[in-house]
Order: structure tokens, then sequence, then C-alpha cells
């Protein structure tokens, strides 16, 4: 697999940001090795298919904002073949054009961070603060990408002896993603922005509780000049990625869900002979001893726990206390939990949100 190095400052030592491509070993100007890397089921009746639709209900109000019709499985065909079509022209485009394009995309997500970040709120509910938060994070991810990926995908010699040999990075083609609802705007930028430098294009189902962040970063990606077809965003039910997974036009897919999600995507995967990447989830370990300084560790324990409302795969899961501070630290845990403060999550004075 060919990984990104992760910039500073930008992601924790948990995530991780991967190319999907093919590398060339070239060992005479004639001649190269080829090696890949990665950096009965049943449908609906088409009928209820075309009866169902994706809703964003506000959280915090139980008010529904917005809904979308689903694609019909013929189109989530046709989409397939556009990302393809896409494909054919984007990976001929230089590093420069496709930098030109994520710096716009970088600038475009700062410029409507408020737009974005209410977004965000209203589809699954985190105080405003984190999505504003988020807005920017992701803004730094596209930049760091844009400025980064020519020299991430150079040519690397070899030492090989009585031939001029390097590796060659290129890309594969169309990928999919079904990303998660807890940071919908995240989880798709970074999925999304270094696959998209390296030349391939690629395609989204994301969660079916925020298609407004959804229907929104697809937009904002053809705002800033980024073909049709490179990046597709599918309001597709979860029969069909299936569908997706099962055809030869896409090389590679990425989840990021739950165990059960997981195992049925690797195993269309592996049925398929399809790359594949899952992220699903964690059981993070908080650890205090006896040497800690209660009133910070009580702090940082709260945050660990209650960031994003909780819902983070690298939020504290467990709580592993020596002893002879355990009455002290769960005493004064369970006092900063409860003086947190429920309430509207675009209230700056909430502490804690609903989802």
């Amino acid at each position: 697999m060919a990984a990104f190095p992760v910039p500073k400052g930008i992601a924790s030592e948990l995530d991780t940001f991967s190319f999907w491509g093919v590398a060339y070993v070239a060992l005479t100007p004639q001649c190269s090795i080829r090696f890949l890397f990665h950096s009965v089921r049943f449908f609906p009746h088409p009928q209820d298919i075309r009866s169902m639709t994706i809703t964003s209900v506000n959280p915090a109000t139980s008010e529904t904002l917005k809904t979308f019709k689903p694609l019909t499985k013929d189109q989530t065909i046709d989409a397939i073949e556009k990302a393809d079509t896409a494909y054919r022209s984007w990976r001929k485009t230089s590093f420069d054009q496709r930098k030109t394009m994520m710096l716009k995309f970088a600038d475009h997500l700062r410029q409507h961070a408020d737009e974005y970040s209410r977004l965000i709120t209203l589809d699954m509910g985190k105080r405003i603060s984190e999505s504003q938060g988020e807005i920017e994070y992701c803004a730094n991810i596209a930049e760091f990408y844009a400025n980064g990926a020519e020299s991430f995908l150079a040519d690397e010699p070899m030492q090989v002896e009585g031939a001029n040999a390097f590796i060659q990075y290129a890309p594969l083609g169309v990928l999919m993603g079904v990303m998660p609802w807890n940071f919908p705007f995240y989880q798709v930028v970074r999925f999304a922005t270094p696959n998209i430098m390296a030349g391939n294009t690629v395609m989204v189902k994301h969660a079916s509780n925020v298609p407004q962040c959804a229907e929104a970063i697809a937009e904002a990606f053809a705002e800033c000049g980024l073909p049709d077809g490179v990046y597709t965003n599918l309001f597709i039910p979860s029969e069909f990625v299936e569908v997706i997974i099962s055809d030869s036009r896409v090389q590679g897919i990425s989840l990021t869900g739950s165990e059960r999600a997981g195992a049925s995507v690797a195993a269309l995967a592996g049925k398929n002979l399809k790359r594949s990447v899952l992220e699903l989830g964690g059981n993070d370990p908080f650890i205090v001893l006896e040497e800690a300084d209660l009133d910070e560790t009580v702090e940082l324990a709260v945050q660990g726990r209650m960031v994003n409302a909780g819902q983070s795969c690298v939020a504290s899961k467990r709580f592993i206390v020596v002893e002879a501070v355990a009455d002290d630290f769960l005493s004064a845990f369970k006092e900063k939990m409860g003086n947190m403060k429920m309430g509207d999550p675009m209230d700056e004075e909430t502490t804690l949100s609903p989802l």
C-alpha cells in the first residue's frame, strides 16, 4: 500500500490517508514490471425502491428538513459509467491542474464555513463549534494533498545493478467509498482528496442520515471546477453497494462503519477480487495511574469520552484506573459529566448535543 505521510497537526496517529493505484518497476526504458498496490442476496422490489426516500431529520427537534429520491439500479450503473469515462481523461491531467482545483476547494470550504458547519449540525446534531472545527480541518487536508501530491507520488529510484530502475505510481480507476455520519465532511474529504489528486475518480455512498452534507460536498467539488464524474455522490439504498463492488469498472472499496457492514463489504470485495480498506471503530482504553494530576486527568477523560457527543472511533471507551485513585477519579468524573448542559447544538452554551 502506498500512503501519504500524515500532516502534522491535521491527523492523529490513528488516521489513515492512503492512495490506491498501480506501481511500475521500470528496469529499462523498454521493460517494466507492473504490480498492484493499495496503498445469493436479493434486492427490494423496484416498486419498493421507488417509494423509498432519504431524509434529513434535525436530531435536536425531530423536524424533517429535506428529502431526497434514491437512484434506481439503472441510474447507479449509469453513474459508474460516467465515473469510468471521467477517469480516462482525469488520469491524464497534470498535478498542477489537479492542484489548482483542490486549492479552490479548500478556499471554498473556508468561504462557506458557516453554511457547511450549520448543515453538519442540522444533519447529525454535533455542537456548532465542533462543526466549524471540522470544516477547517477539511480545508487543511485539501491543501495538504494539493501541495504535496506530486512529491508524494514522484518516481522512486531503485538500486539495481546494471539497470536504470525506478518505481512509478499510477492511478487505478474508479473507487467506491461508503462513509459514516459522525464526521460527515471530514470522512469524505480524507477519502476523496488524496485519491482525486492521484488521478482516480471516486463515488461516495454517504450515511443516509446526512444527505444534506452529502449533496453539499458534491456541489462544492463541482463549483471548484472538478469535471463531471470525477466525484459522484450516490443516494442509493445499501443493497446497491453490491452492484457497484461487483462492477468490473470499479477497482476498490473503502468503508468506515460497523463491523457488520465491514464484514459484508469485505466478503463482496473478496468474492470480486477488489482491493478494500476497512475502518471499523475501536475500543480505546483511558488509563489512569496513581501519579496523574487528577484535575487535569478528569478534564481530559470527559473530553475523551464526549468529544463529538461521544460518536468518535477514537473516543475513550474504557476507563482503567488504579485502585488507589479510583474512588476520587470516579467521583470527580461523575460530577463533571453531571454538569454538562444538554440543549440546542446551535447554542454556544450547549456542552452536550443530541444526535
